[in-house]
Order: structure tokens, then sequence, then C-alpha cells
């Protein structure tokens, strides 16, 4: 069975070649391109080839985070054209990922975790961060978090 998100993707990229919206459609393309080859690497592994939305989660966030890294080149680079077409791409990326959490919701979410732990001393940040993780999967960053939580044991 495909997941919801890769049966997304490939509904919009037919918009998108219907519609002729080059940037939306150069990612999408390059998506379900990962998508596959990721499939191909799981049959291969003996993990059934099926992705799951987590999965494809996974590959957008990555995608996200080279193009990122693509972006601040081309800036240093002065490449206004390719610093453009990067923004283009970042967005239809994120538009793919769930709605994240704002820094106020993440400070309650670890308030009530460290509250449950007992937790007091930044020793025990890795016990609450491994607590507070499965809350906060694919719906914050997970390098916040881990600020967050810092910030409020040194408290």
């Amino acid at each position: 069975m495909e997941s919801a998100l890769k049966q997304r993707l490939q509904e919009e990229l037919k918009m998108a070649m219907r519609g002729g919206d080059e940037a939306r459609k150069t990612v999408l393309r390059l998506l379900v391109a990962q998508i596959k080859n990721a499939e191909v690497e799981a049959r291969t592994d003996g993990r059934g080839g099926v992705l799951s939305d987590s999965d494809i989660l996974a590959l957008i966030r990555r995608e996200i985070k080279q193009h990122e890294e693509s972006l601040l080149e081309a800036k240093s680079a002065g490449r206004e054209d390719l610093v453009a077409q990067q923004e283009a791409e970042l967005e239809v990326l994120r538009s793919f990922l769930p709605r994240q959490l704002t820094r106020e919701e993440i400070i309650a979410l670890a308030k009530q975790t460290i509250q449950e732990l007992n937790a007091t001393s930044p020793k025990q940040h890795g016990q609450v961060m491994k607590a507070l993780q499965p809350k906060v999967k694919d719906i914050a960053d997970g390098k916040l978090v881990s600020e967050i939580v810092r910030e409020l044991l040194s408290a």
C-alpha cells in the first residue's frame, strides 16, 4: 500500500505538469525519483520496499537541508539567479512538511516533560530529550528542541 504523502506528491506533480509550473515540477520530479530509489533500496535491504509517510518526510527534510546549503553558497557567490531558484524550490519542499510547532509550544511540551521526569539539572538533558522526542518528531526542529531543553534545565 502506498503512503498518502507519496500519492499526494504524485498528484501534485501531475498538476504542476499540466499547469506549466517549472520550479514545482522540477522539485516534485526529484522527490518522486528519490522516493523510488529509497523504495528500491528498502527492497534490497529486506524491508519490503514500502516507505512510510515518516520515511518520506525524512527524505523531504534532507532535501530541504541540501537546498538551504545551496542557497547559502549561492548568496555568498553573489548568484542572484540561483538564490531565486533555490528559494522557490525550498518553498515547494516546505509545503509538504506538517505544520511546525512554535517556540512557545515547544517550551510548553518541554516544561511538561521536565515536570513528569522531575528533572532539575542539565545532566538530565538526555533523559528529557529521550522522553520528549516522540512527542515532537516530525513537527519540531530537533536542534531547537534541544536548545530549549538546555535553557530550561539551566534556569
